[in-house]
């Protein structure tokens, strides 16, 4: 059988010795490491170049014309169910691979191809049958056939063009080849193929980009060549490569020295590994360093700096300085080692020599040498290229089919390369097309109908950073707008300045009991502050829900003991039993979520302990008299409230801070009675009520499901209002006869303060549970509206401090105005806010019910109330500006109806949407290496926390990198997605916020949205949208992105996505959780190994 030499790319040195040439083969082998050395080797003539420029311009002249055309013109396509794919068998000699398997051949037909014809015998060397193609629904025929009848032919090997076994006639007129081709070394088949009109793709062409690394065919050979260059070098290595100690005596474990880091040369460093070996590697990059230390092998070097890294990643041609110490450091090992794997290709050259005689002279008797590079002329200086050869005793291995030895494997990975740049290019769903415009089409075509084609420019590398590198525009912006350090430290001064005056005035205007409590309140604000800045974002929800159980203690207020004003009392304690009990149990369900079964006994029933202690031994002595007791309780009381705050800021501590918070509350409860001196009777009513109130809130928080969360907060935080409403209503008339202003002036506040909070949350509540429109709620002359009661406010407060006291009908009339003021204001501002802005609202309304216990704790001169309202305030104060940042919205805004809010607009995107399946999702989960999966409500609604949690428990069981990416609003409130995840028993150190993850978006292979719509929704980053300048998940810059959606409804914020209609985006509709059941039963049946992944 006579083969031409073009069928030996590697041999051929006529054009890809030239500029062009140069440019055409950079993608032959990539990310070899070994310095170049052979700077005269292979320099053409002048004459010969002169003659190639020349023939290169007259056909670009020709050609650019063409391409200029295509890519201006939208590009044609054909139906998949028009086209015919042919399969031939490899005829090169020892060529045992084949370029499509069984299972690629099914899925082909199933994306709509018409046949897959496959030649007989074609997979027999690789182990796939002819049953087996034909169990997968192909077409066996014969050679003839194959050739002729195929619209478009998968290749590995270049066809042959001459002698009896001349392929490229029996290709079909205008037909498509994809194969390997190294066309700047085939330059006669290339003119060939084009005569004959055809469409070739070179498989050695695909772009060095992240997209086209699924295609990189290139890569997967190298691979496995690394891979069966140690298991040759072991065949006929006379010992073990891993070191063992027997009976008989000890064994050395075999060295190993691999020179380049590449794609083979890291294959080779893993495969020896794990076979025992001691492994040194070199390259000239320095970025291969990691790479090769994170393998286990020991990283040499040259004792001279020089950065070896050239363009797309190759090593660049090196300093004579640098190569003299190189072949210094070989020798050396050379005498050390007993194996050495070489991997240096030059693109367009013959590889250099690295080992020379002398090395190989200096080896010990039974050493080997795999030369990967011997196709190239070899890095040995004694190889010989095909064969193995022997050489003072040592074996040199110059074969250059090594991915050829390993048929089942090679073809399974070259089908799935082949197979997905052939769906790749797919202008329309199901149909085919030449995209010149598409950078992997562009950079791999070598002719279109008839015409050679001018290979892509590739791009530049970049620059090496200098040290009087230019600014980036980022920081260019932010330089211009940061401070000073006068300017800062002036602005410091003023706070302190204006803080220290403050304190001054207030101290002149008012007496020591006010100014107690002003001590009392900057202390615990300062404590909280330092407290809730430490709780993660995680539990966040907890933290809440904690705060708002906390908060209960405003029923502290109701204690007094008059008729009408008991009554309401009584009513403020009820309620607030009903907020203690269930926002505890609420807590410690979600808490206990995020507990895991490697997390130590906690215990939590000794807690009992102190408890019991300190209740009993309180009684006891309040027996004997009260002597400091109030003040006691109040400090203990105050030290738990604090420690629960604390304890949230881990997961590990997070249910102790619950049990603290339980025992801060009980011992200030405790005091308060003590303080107040009720008579026995009195007690036991305050008992029977507080039991009631404590006995629903313990229904109410069983009950609840963590997607039930939000709007239960809102709901317990309306109870908290309404009480202290009451409270202060209730305070203010029982002491009307003498009360003092600072009693009037807070107990005003705290029925303005918990008024608000009472409507606020029952209309969040409404939102939140779908009972009412998330439409911010504008009607007309709101603002005005806003103003005129504020003025009303202020009004009736100056009428009410000045004429009330001893006046109860004014007292009653002016108190009953602000309430009905404050219910107006909160609804009027609540419902103005949209909803994208509700986890806003509730934790404005959380920081809302803690003043609320402020101005409560001012107007008893109660120092407990005022350091736990301190405490909240300043808890939903920070929660507050935490999600307005998240959210780029003013604090301004929310707390005062929207003002200057966001543009609303009807504005629809143009575009059309690609609609994806179950099994498609699953195939392109299956074949990732990274996925994350952002989650939403949505997720919450359809209770399908638990499906994503198995789903992703065996994706990461394949080796595959699964992440979630939460944003700080997802959610209805503040960290429920997480609480959810934590529900379904999602590890939550996989689990990242949106600073953590955003950076890695782009270096993901799928992006799997789940209930998520304005937290990754791209038109926050452009201007005069509803949601611009709203920090999101950037989702959109993922290699594939799918959401799964019911529909194609607008998210919560009623704002159009237009994620959904970019290219990148696949839209899986349907129930999330019946999807992802589907998807999980999906994945069970697949059995993927890692290389297929």
């Amino acid at each position: 059988m006579a083969w031409n030499s073009t069928s030996r790319p590697a041999l051929r040195q006529c054009l890809g010795s030239t500029a062009l040439g140069f440019e055409l083969t950079q993608h032959l082998l990539r990310g070899f490491g070994a310095a170049v050395h052979v700077r005269s080797l292979y320099r053409p003539s002048r004459c010969w170049n002169r003659q190639i420029r020349n023939t290169l311009h007259k056909r670009t002249a020709r050609t650019e014309a063409t391409v200029a055309s295509a890519q201006a013109s939208s590009p044609t396509s054909t139906p998949y169910s028009e086209l015919i794919v042919g399969i031939p068998r490899e005829a090169y000699p020892n060529e045992h691979r084949v370029a499509i398997t069984p299972q690629n051949t099914a899925l082909l037909l199933k994306k709509g191809f018409r046949r897959v014809l496959v030649e007989r015998g074609a997979g027999v060397e690789a182990q796939f049958t002819d049953n087996a193609f034909e169990q997968a629904g192909a077409t066996l025929v014969e050679r003839e056939h194959v050739w002729s009848d195929s619209d478009i032919l998968l290749k590995v090997r270049a066809p042959s063009f001459e002698g009896a076994n001349n392929e490229v006639d029996l290709l079909r007129e205008n037909g498509t080849l994809i194969s390997f081709m190294y066309p700047a070394q085939n330059r006669a088949l290339v003119d060939k193929l084009a005569s004959r009109g055809a469409n070739s793709f070179a498989m050695d062409m695909i772009p060095r980009i992240s997209r086209a690394q699924v295609f990189d065919a290139l890569s997967s050979m190298a691979n496995i060549a690394g891979y069966k260059a140690v298991l040759e070098a072991s065949n006929h290595f006379g010992s073990f490569l891993t070191g063992q100690v027997t009976a008989a005596g000890k064994i050395p474990p075999c060295k190993i020295l691999i020179i380049g880091a590449g794609v083979a040369g890291l294959s080779a460093i893993a495969t020896a590994r794990r076979m025992g070996a001691i492994v040194r590697a070199f390259d000239t990059r320095a970025a291969a360093r990691e790479q090769v230390q994170s393998l286990g092998a020991e990283f040499i070097e040259v004792n001279l700096k020089e950065e070896g890294s050239g363009t797309g990643g190759y090593a660049k041609e090196m300093s004579k300085e640098f190569i003299e110490a190189e072949m210094k450091l070989f020798m050396k090992q050379c005498q050390e080692v007993d194996i050495v794997i070489t991997t240096a290709l030059i693109p367009g050259r013959p590889a250099p020599k690295l080992i020379t005689e002398e090395m190989i002279a200096a080896m010990k008797p039974g050493s080997v040498i795999v030369d990967l590079a011997a196709e190239a002329g070899g890095n040995c200086a004694k190889t010989v290229p095909g064969k193995l050869a022997k050489h003072n005793d040592v074996t040199i291995i110059g074969y250059t089919d090594l991915p050829s030895r390993l048929p089942t494997q090679s073809s399974t990975l070259y089908s799935n390369n082949i197979t997905k740049f052939l769906l790749s290019m797919s202008p329309q769903d199901k149909h085919f097309g030449i995209d010149l415009t598409d950078e992997v089409v562009r950079g791999s075509i070598v002719t279109q109908a008839g015409e050679v084609l001018p290979p892509a420019p590739r791009p530049a590398p970049p620059p090496a950073p200098t040290p009087t590198a230019t600014i980036q525009p980022e920081a260019k912006e932010a330089q211009t707008v940061a401070l000073t350090p006068f300017q800062q430290r002036s602005r410091e001064v003023a706070l302190v300045t204006t803080g220290m005056g403050t304190a001054l005035a207030l101290g002149k205007a008012t007496g020591p009991l006010f100014m107690g409590n002003v001590f009392t309140f900057a202390l615990a604000g300062l404590v909280g502050y330092r407290a809730v800045w430490g709780v993660v974002p995680a539990l966040h929800s907890p933290l809440m829900s904690v705060t708002n159980a906390i908060s209960g203690m405003v029923g502290i207020g109701g204690l007094v003991p008059e008729t009408f004003p008991q009554v309401l009392g009584a009513l403020s304690v009820l309620l607030a039993f009903v907020n203690i009990s269930g926002g505890f149990v609420v807590t410690k369900r979600m808490l206990d979520m995020f507990k895991r079964p490697s997390d130590p006994p906690e215990y939590p029933y000794l807690y009992a302990v102190p408890g019991l202690l300190f209740a009993g031994g309180y009684l006891a002595a309040a027996s004997t008299g009260m002597a400091g007791l109030v003040q006691a309780g109040y400090i203990v009381s105050s030290v738990l409230c604090i420690g629960s705050i604390s304890g949230l800021s881990s997961q590990l501590t997070a249910r102790q801070g619950n049990i603290l918070g339980i025992l801060g509350v009980g011992s200030g409860i405790l005091a308060s009675l003590a303080a107040v001196g009720f008579p026995p009777d009195v007690l036991m009513q305050f008992a029977g009520v507080a039991g009631v109130g404590s006995l629903i809130g313990l229904l109410i928080g069983r009950r609840i499901t963590p997607t039930d969360l939000p709007q239960t907060v809102a709901a317990l935080h309306s109870v908290v209002g309404l009480s202290a409403v009451m409270t202060s209503i209730a305070s203010v008339m029982a002491h009307i006869s003498e009360i003092s202003a600072l009693h009037l002036v807070t107990g005003y506040l705290g029925v303005l303060i918990g008024g608000i909070t009472f409507t606020g949350s029952v209309v969040a509540f409404m939102k939140l549970a779908g009972r009412m429109s998330s439409r911010p709620l504008y009607f007309p002359g709101r603002h005005v509206v806003n103003a005129s009661m504020l003025g009303a406010n202020v009004a009736t407060m100056g009428a009410f401090v000045t004429m009330a006291p001893g006046a109860p009908a004014v007292a009653a009339t002016c108190l009953a105005a602000n309430t009905a003021l404050s219910f107006a204001k909160g609804y009027t501002t609540t419902a103005a806010i949209g909803g994208a802005d509700m986890p806003v609202v509730i934790t404005v309304l959380n920081a809302y019910s803690g003043f609320a216990l402020v101005a409560e704790g001012f107007m008893l001169d109660n120092p407990l109330l005022t350091t736990v309202g301190a405490l909240i305030g300043v808890s939903g104060s920070i929660l507050s500006y935490i999600m307005c940042v998240a959210m780029n919205r003013s604090i301004t805004n929310v707390l005062f109806g929207g003002i200057a809010a966001p543009p609303q607009t009807d504005a629809k995107i143009e575009g059309q949407i690609t609609k994806t399946n179950i099994d498609e999702t699953v195939e392109a989960l299956s074949n990732a290496e990274s996925v994350i999966i952002v989650v939403g409500y949505g997720m919450a609604v359809a209770k399908a926390q638990y499906v994503i949690s198995e789903i992703t428990h065996i994706l990461r069981n394949r080796g595959i990198k699964v992440r979630f990416a939460i944003h700080p609003v997802a959610g209805r409130m503040p960290g429920q997605c997480n609480v959810l995840l934590a529900e379904a028993s999602v590890p939550y150190d996989i689990v990242l916020e949106m600073d953590e993850i955003n950076d890695d978006f782009p270096d993901t292979d799928v992006t799997l949205i789940i209930g998520a719509n304005d937290t990754v929704n791209p038109s926050a980053l452009e201007p005069n949208t509803p949601l611009s300048g709203m920090p999101i998940l950037r989702a959109h810059k993922s290699k594939q992105v799918i959401v799964m959606k019911r529909g194609m409804s607008s998210g919560y914020a009623d704002v159009s996505n237009p994620l959904f209609y970019m290219p990148g985006t696949r839209m899986l509709f349907g129930d999330a959780k019946d999807t992802c059941e589907g998807m999980k039963r999906a994945l069970e049946k697949t059995n993927i190994s890692a290389l297929d992944i």
